[in-house]
């Protein structure tokens, strides 16, 4: 439990960048499937199903680049 919650207080930056992205794409994709499709209902299972798997790819889209930009930031400091 003690390790979930540090993890959780490291991340919560990217939790909430994660989840108000996840809001906003789930507006934009609710507008769309309803323009394209013309059904409410389809519209609203279209545009939680999509993001909530893009929420999760972002998540770890982040922190591929965060240790990215560490290893990167640990070699210029070893080169210096």
């Amino acid at each position: 439990m003690v390790h979930m919650r540090h993890f959780i207080q490291r991340n919560q930056r990217i939790f909430k960048k994660t989840l108000s992205y996840y809001f906003m794409h789930i507006s934009v994709a609710m507008l769309v499937a309803y323009f394209v499709t013309g059904n409410f209902w389809m519209a609203v299972t279209l545009s939680l199903l999509e993001p909530t798997v893009q929420a999760f790819a972002f998540f770890i889209h982040e922190k591929i680049w965060m240790a990215k930009d560490k290893k990167h930031n640990a070699s210029l400091i070893k080169h210096e």
